[in-house]
């Protein structure tokens, strides 16, 4: 039977050259880098030639020089600290859970690598919803979503605080149940690589069976809109399946408005990355029962205290109509 992880290890070998510690996440990024920035590229040049796309908003152009080196910032000091920490603290955790709590051992092969990479696919949209809808994650995902131009410098906007916040807790139930976490990483990879053309306004609707299953650029635009009826929808990574199973699934139907609802207008990456923690800060220090004051931390972003005023801190806040379970953003 075809041993994937052999072969995997083999094909790093050129990379520990450079670095030992180099594992199959670390290789993934390296090689993927230099084929996002020539992407870009060409995105940024169609554009530049030709027309406004049909689903964008007539006042914004799809790409902002300013707007997309924020991006482009955010995302390289977010890839060297993820890279470190991974290495540091992420994968030594996982693999004290695998060597200690496993409930059994899975071989990497094509087959096991599916089941990988579905099981993973299930934890990101998890992951991900929960990131909308705790405040705790919504601090250090609110970042990803505080460009008001969709083009693929977009999905570099990444927070430095995502591992802080625990999002790696999301995916030890594939390392609990047996797999490798390096294994899990590169899954993961393979998902956020995927993810990265997505964030797009060149490609429209794709053929209806696509659609149906997968996680496309219109599926993602809708979820980076901040349209009453976009918002907290579309969470899934590279397939749509989850979405459709669990209510979550929108189509894009209206132009979309990009960006937060309460814009935060910076070019700051320090405050881009810590808006959100300081208010959440700010709203746990606030005079009140201690148990309202905590759950600030774990209750929706658009959560506020019985006596609260409506002009309380809602970064992404809808100004016009609440959505359909009294939640006014994501």
């Amino acid at each position: 039977m075809l041993d994937l992880t052999s072969l995997l290890d083999a094909a790093l070998a050129p990379f520990a050259l450079v670095d030992p510690h180099v594992d199959w996440q670390d290789a993934l990024l390296m090689l993927l880098s230099p084929v996002f920035f020539a992407v870009v590229a060409v995105e940024w040049w169609h554009f530049r030639q030709a027309a406004r796309p049909r689903n964008a908003s007539p006042a914004k152009p799809v790409y902002d020089l300013r707007d997309s080196l924020d991006s482009m910032t955010l995302g390289g000091v977010y890839t060297a600290l993820d890279v470190v920490l991974v290495l540091a603290f992420v994968l030594p955790a996982m693999g004290w859970v695998f060597e200690h709590h496993r409930l059994s051992t899975i071989e990497l092969t094509p087959l096991s690598f599916l089941a990988l990479y579905l099981g993973v696919e299930f934890c990101y949209y998890g992951f991900h919803r929960a990131s909308h809808r705790i405040r705790w994650f919504w601090c250090a995902h609110v970042v990803h979503h505080g460009s008001e131009h969709m083009n693929f410098t977009a999905a570099m906007r990444q927070s430095w605080l995502y591992t802080f916040a625990g999002n790696w807790l999301f995916y030890l139930p594939m390392v609990w149940i047996g797999f490798e976490p390096k294994a899990v990483l590169l899954a993961l990879s393979i998902n956020l690589g995927y993810q990265f053309f997505v964030h797009t306004q060149w490609v429209g609707k794709l053929h209806p069976l696509i659609e149906l299953i997968f996680n496309t650029p219109s599926h993602h635009r809708a979820h980076h809109g901040r349209n009453p009826r976009y918002i907290d929808k579309n969470y899934g990574g590279t397939l749509i399946v989850f979405d459709r199973l669990f209510g979550t699934f929108v189509e894009e139907t209206e132009a979309v408005d990009y960006g937060l609802v309460r814009q935060v207008h910076t070019h700051n990456p320090f405050w881009l990355t810590l808006h959100e923690w300081v208010a959440m800060w700010r709203d746990l220090m606030r005079p009140g029962p201690l148990a309202l004051r905590l759950k600030h931390l774990w209750a929706p972003p658009e959560w506020e205290r019985p006596s609260a005023l409506k002009t309380d801190n809602r970064a992404h806040a809808s100004e016009r109509a609440p959505r359909p379970h009294d939640a006014t953003r994501p």
